[in-house]
């Protein structure tokens, strides 16, 4: 279990921006619970906020540039980073300039300040995403894959095709060593893209302190020999993989929610990285996790609760409980016995529940949901419509437990009722539908 944190003290950090070249002059705060991280743009009237998270994205060129109204802020990253590895979650931070200090490119610096500050852990949990299916996206050359997993491992592969930046991966295993592994990897780039990257603007207060520059052959007049030119300030044999995970690691940061899962990516940038995670929170959005309850917990309906608002009866009446009810939302059980007359003849010595009995006990938890709305139930009756989008996924068998979730689509008018429905045995869907109903007053 994560809880949020901030830090106990105020903390103060200057440097320049690695792109603007500008002095930037950084106060770092502690923040309430569920704030978030929050820059101030203290340059500028008004102080506009611009909050980190994925829908302020606006610019992945060279680094991740956020943006609220009209206001900016960029290389938000190797902060967010630091943030995300100690489970940072809510700051106020007042900065002079629209670029965070580049330090000496990496993490570590802000890492040690905050560790420096100490941590605060307040009383509420860290959402936290986890994805149940595989997942893979594309960039030209790059890709990130995603594997549902209980744990977060993060692993970068990168080719250049270089003579000197040599092909090379680096995996996280755990979130715990980010300090060690992670955060002291600085940024990087190749000699031949300097003039470009001056000639772009950027780069103003990049330096041989700041980023590991690779040179692939001899400059012309023999000032600087092929390899790394400053050799001197590399922490790692692989570091360039490194700094490509701090950066992911940075950029998934915006979810502004915990992750877990195995990520593998191949070279990745800030482009893709935001894509991925803007799949990710895509998918997390339409996921629902398996319904579950305590069978020694009384359900809210027993059979008979339900024999008083539906009109079914044995041996058609096929839903067992009702373990949640609200507006909008039912949940009902049916306990598959082997005792049940149809396993009879569907089929001899291979019992099968068969799926249109499937089909109708969905139905009967979704009368339950629309006969709850009216103040009579035992007057009315419910007529199927409309069958939509029926998927038998898996068999469902006796001794099996099925789970019936029912959402409406729409609101109810005139006693017709749209829901969409999914039955689960344990963690697998095994039937998922749309229907339509209506009810009517007994004659």
């Amino acid at each position: 279990m994560i809880f949020q944190k901030t830090i106990k003290k105020e903390i103060h950090c200057k440097g320049f921006g690695i792109h603007n070249g500008k002095a930037v002059s950084m106060r770092i705060m502690p923040a309430k619970v569920d704030s978030g991280i929050n820059f101030i743009r203290t340059d500028i009237k008004n102080k506009p906020i611009i909050k980190a998270k994925l829908a302020n994205v606006f610019n992945t060129y060279r680094s991740t540039k956020l943006k609220n109204d009209y206001t900016t802020i960029m290389t938000v990253e190797h902060f967010l980073a630091a943030c995300f590895a100690l489970s940072i979650s809510n700051l106020k931070i007042e900065i002079d300039s629209e670029e965070l200090p580049i330090l000496d490119g990496s993490s570590k610096k802000f890492l040690d300040l905050f560790l420096k500050s100490g941590l605060y852990t307040q009383e509420k949990k860290r959402e936290t995403i986890s994805i149940n299916r595989y997942v893979k996206i594309f960039d030209n050359e790059s890709y990130i894959e995603y594997y549902p997993s209980k744990n977060i491992e993060i692993t970068a592969n990168i080719d250049y095709k270089s003579n000197v930046l040599l092909k090379q991966t680096a995996t996280l295993k755990k979130m715990e060593h980010f300090e060690s592994e992670i955060a002291p990897a600085k940024t990087f780039c190749f000699f031949k893209e300097i003039d470009d990257l001056k000639s772009e603007g950027l780069i103003k207060g990049g330096s041989l302190k700041n980023t590991l520059v690779f040179l692939e052959k001899d400059s012309k007049n023999n000032k600087f020999k092929k390899g790394i030119l400053n050799n001197e300030f590399v922490t790692f044999k692989n570091e360039p993989a490194r700094h490509k995970i701090l950066d992911l690691i940075g950029d998934l940061s915006l979810m502004e929610k915990n992750i877990t899962g195995k990520i593998i990516a191949n070279k990745p940038g800030h482009t893709i990285n935001i894509r991925f995670a803007k799949e990710l929170e895509k998918i997390m959005k339409n996921q629902k996790t398996p319904p579950s309850f305590n069978l020694n917990e009384k359900p809210l309906m027993n059979l008979e609760d339900i024999k008083k608002i539906l009109p079914h009866r044995e041996p058609f009446l096929l839903i067992d409980e009702i373990r949640q009810l609200e507006e909008n939302y039912v949940m009902g059980v049916k306990y598959v016995k082997k005792e049940e007359d149809y396993f009879r003849g569907h089929f001899p010595k291979e019992p099968v529940m068969p799926g249109v009995l499937q089909i109708e006990a969905m139905a009967q938890t979704g009368g339950v949901l629309i006969l709850s709305t009216v103040p009579d139930p035992e007057n009315y009756l419910t007529y199927f419509m409309k069958i939509s989008n029926a998927r038998f996924k898996q068999k469902v068998v006796p001794g099996d437990i099925l789970i019936f979730e029912l959402e409406l689509i729409a609101p109810i008018r005139r006693g017709i009722c749209q829901m969409n429905g999914k039955g689960y045995v344990g963690e697998n869907l095994v039937i998922e539908a749309e229907l339509m109903a209506k009810i009517d007053k007994k004659e």
